[in-house]
C-alpha cells in the first residue's frame, strides 16, 4: 500500500539502524523525547529500541491526550453524567479512565447514567438533535488535531439553534507543554530527565505546521525533527536528531514532508481561533499547572460552554498513590518501574490513564515490550 508498506521495509530499517550505529558517539548518551502518543505506540510496536545502540534512549513524553488529562477533569465529567437529563458523549478511551477512587464513565454507565461513545464531535450534535428533551454534553479532549472538529460541532450547533448541546472543553496545546518541560521549576522539583532533542508530533504538526518549534531550537538549543508514524519515519528522525547533536546544531527539520508544511493547515487554525481562546493556566497530569497550555470556548459561543451552563467547579485531585503515571509522562520513570504495572494495573483493569489508551506508554509497553527485559 502506497505510503505504508515502503515505510515498514525491513531491509531499509536495517540500513537506517546501521547508519545510526555509525553516527553515534560511543562516549556520550543521547536522550530523545517523542512528544506524540502515536510515536510511543509505534516505537513499542515495531521494537525500535532493540535496533538502537545502548547509549540512545527514547523517552516517552506527555503526548497522549487521554493520559495527560488530570483526575479532577474526569471527576467533573462523571458528575456531569450523573445529573438527571444529561447525556454525556465521549470518545471511547475516556470511558475507561479511572478516578482516584476507581470510578469511571464506563462504571457509571453500567449504573444507569446515559454515557455514549462517539467517533466524532458531529455524532454528539446528531444525538442532541435526536434528543431535544435532554442536555447533551460532548466531553472534548485532545491536542491541536482534534480541536478543529470540536469547533465545527459548536458552529453547527449554533447554526441549528441547538440549545441542548454544550461542550466540556479539555483541549490542550503542544508547544506550551514542551516549553514547560524545558524550563519550569515545578517540573524540576517533581523530577525530570535532561533532554538532547525532540521527535515532533505528526498529526499535531499537520495542523500547526513546523514553525512553532523554532522557539525551542533557538531559545533552548534543542533540535526538533517532525516525524511520521511509520517505523522508518521514526528511525530516520532519530538519525537526523543524532546528526544534529553531533554537529552542534539545533534546527527544526521536517521528516514528514508528505503531510506537514511550515505553515500548517491555515483553515483549521482560523476556525480554532474563531471559537476558542487561551486559558491562563490548565492542569496536566504529570506536569502540574501549565500556563497558556489549553483552550476555552470564547464568549461569543458561551451558550455552548458546559463549564458555564453547569457551573463546573475546578477540582484538583491527586493520582492513585501507587500509580507512577505522572513520573512516566515526565520521562523520569519507565512503565516497568511502576510496582503495579502488569499485575494490579493492566489494560483490562487500568489504575492509571497511561494504561488506558493504546497511545499511553504503559499500554504500549504492556502490549509489545513487557517481556523484553526477561527475553
Amino acid at each position: 500500500m502506497k505510503y505504508i508498506d515502503e515505510f515498514r521495509d525491513g531491509t531499509l530499517a536495517k540500513k537506517i539502524a546501521s547508519a545510526i550505529k555509525n553516527e553515534v558517539n560511543p562516549n556520550r548518551r543521547y536522550q530523545l523525547m517523542e512528544f506524540c502518543g502515536g510515536h510511543t505506540h509505534a516505537i513499542s510496536r515495531y521494537g525500535i529500541p532493540d535496533l538502537l545502540p545502548g547509549n540512545v534512549r527514547m523517552i516517552h513524553g506527555p503526548g497522549c491526550p487521554v493520559c495527560v488529562l488530570p483526575v479532577g477533569r474526569i471527576e467533573n465529567a462523571i458528575r456531569l453524567a450523573q445529573q438527571p437529563g444529561v447525556i454525556l458523549c465521549s470518545y471511547g478511551d475516556m470511558l475507561r479512565v479511572p478516578t482516584d477512587h476507581g470510578m469511571s464513565l464506563l462504571k457509571i454507565k453500567a449504573q444507569g447514567a446515559d454515557v455514549r461513545m462517539v467517533y466524532s464531535s458531529t455524532d454528539a450534535v446528531r444525538i442532541a438533535q435526536e434528543n431535544p428533551q435532554h442536555q447533551v454534553v460532548f466531553f472534548a479532549i485532545g491536542f491541536e488535531t482534534t480541536t478543529p472538529p470540536t469547533a465545527i460541532a459548536i458552529k453547527q450547533a449554533q447554526a441549528m439553534g441547538l440549545n441542548n448541546f454544550t461542550v466540556f472543553c479539555n483541549h490542550v496545546l503542544t508547544p506550551p507543554a514542551i516549553s514547560h518541560i524545558l524550563q519550569s521549576p515545578e517540573v524540576r522539583q517533581l523530577g525530570w530527565v535532561p533532554l538532547d532533542g525532540f521527535i515532533g508530533p505528526a498529526h499535531v504538526s499537520t495542523i500547526i505546521g513546523s514553525h512553532p518549534y523554532d522557539y525551542f531550537a533557538e531559545e533552548f538549543q534543542k533540535p526538533v525533527v517532525i516525524a511520521g508514524f511509520e517505523p522508518l519515519d521514526v528511525m530516520q528522525a532519530i538519525l537526523m536528531l543524532i546528526q544534529q547533536i553531533n554537529q552542534g546544531r539545533a534546527d527544526v527539520e521536517n521528516e514528514f514532508t508528505r503531510a506537514v508544511t511550515r505553515e500548517g493547515n491555515l483553515k483549521a487554525q482560523y476556525l480554532v481561533a474563531e471559537v476558542f481562546e487561551l486559558r491562563r493556566v490548565f492542569e496536566w497530569r504529570g506536569l502540574g499547572w501549565v500556563p497558556y497550555s489549553a483552550l476555552r470556548i470564547k464568549a461569543a459561543f458561551a451558550d455552548f460552554d458546559a463549564e458555564k451552563r453547569f457551573q463546573i467547579p475546578a477540582l484538583s485531585i491527586a493520582d492513585h498513590k501507587a500509580c507512577e503515571c505522572g513520573a512516566i509522562l515526565r520521562g523520569i520513570k519507565q512503565p516497568q518501574d511502576c510496582k503495579i504495572f502488569g499485575t494490579v494495573c493492566t489494560p483490562d483493569n487500568p489504575v492509571g490513564s497511561c494504561m488506558v489508551s493504546s497511545e499511553g506508554a504503559c499500554a504500549a509497553h504492556y502490549s509489545y515490550g513487557r517481556f523484553r527485559q526477561t527475553a
